[in-house]
């Protein structure tokens, strides 16, 4: 099994459409992966069956009143399986604070689920809170996606710079992978994103798969579909197909 979290500070960079596809990129082979939507925005949530009307109905509740986590799966249209957000989870930052105790316990709940077999995909909010932490402590890859512009590649900058910091306290290095969106192969600036990317992070904690600007794919959210269900033959999906196998080529999925 893994657990994969997806996260970048700033915002519009394929964060969700990458989870999102992710997901559906495992169900198509046949896997029962686990979506956890810990964005108090609920985009995941609503594209993927709809975000729950009631706090109690989404992962809030695991956090506030420590309902089992996997008894708040939510089914979808296929074999995956999403734990949902709500709004009210913005609060828990103050609710909760930064202790340890806080932002391990989507580790523990996740260390005890009796499937472990199930690979686990994270959506996690724009913002170094108790949220993003609970998600960090837990996951064994870290994958940040990079919109192909100069604002997005401060973005990573600042990102692994976090990262780093927080070592100590992980007492292990995240594992993490800078993935490329939105690229083009029609823009220099791309071409320049790209060998930042290489030249400041290392070629091997960057994927060589790239997500191409695609109609499909920017359609595909609207219509509350991954890409696969909305256009299994489009570029979009070559692309995620593609980011699998190479997250397979790993070990880190099978």
């Amino acid at each position: 099994m893994a657990v994969i979290a997806v996260f970048n500070q700033k915002g519009g960079v394929g964060k969700t459409t990458t989870t999102l596809n992710l997901l559906g990129a495992m169900a198509r082979i046949g896997q029962r992966p686990i979506g956890i939507d810990l964005d108090p925005q609920a985009h995941l949530s609503t594209i993927m069956g709809g975000a729950p009307h009631r706090p109690e109905d989404s992962v809030n509740e695991f956090f506030v009143k420590g309902k089992p986590l996997l008894s708040l799966l939510r089914p979808t249209r296929g074999p995956t399986e999403i734990v949902a957000a709500h709004i009210e989870m913005s609060r828990l930052d103050s609710l909760l604070g930064k202790s340890l105790n806080a932002i391990t316990r989507l580790a523990v709940a996740l260390q005890r689920r009796p499937e472990p077999e199930r690979h686990v995909v994270i959506d996690c909010p724009p913002q170094l809170g108790v949220l993003s932490l609970n998600a960090l402590f837990c996951c064994e890859l870290l994958v940040v996606p990079v919109s192909a512009d100069f604002l997005a590649m401060h973005g990573a900058r600042s990102i692994d710079h976090a990262l780093n910091a927080l070592e100590p306290v992980l007492k292990r290095r995240l594992p993490r992978r800078y993935l490329l969106t939105r690229y083009d192969t029609r823009r220099k600036m791309c071409a320049t994103i790209a060998e930042q990317l290489v030249s400041e992070f290392g070629a091997d904690d960057v994927f060589q798969t790239r997500i191409a600007e695609n109609v499909s794919l920017a359609e595909s959210p609207w219509l509350k579909m991954d890409v696969f269900e909305h256009a299994p033959a489009s570029r979009g999906a070559n692309n995620y197909e593609a980011l699998l196998a190479e997250l397979v080529g790993t070990g880190l999925v099978s």
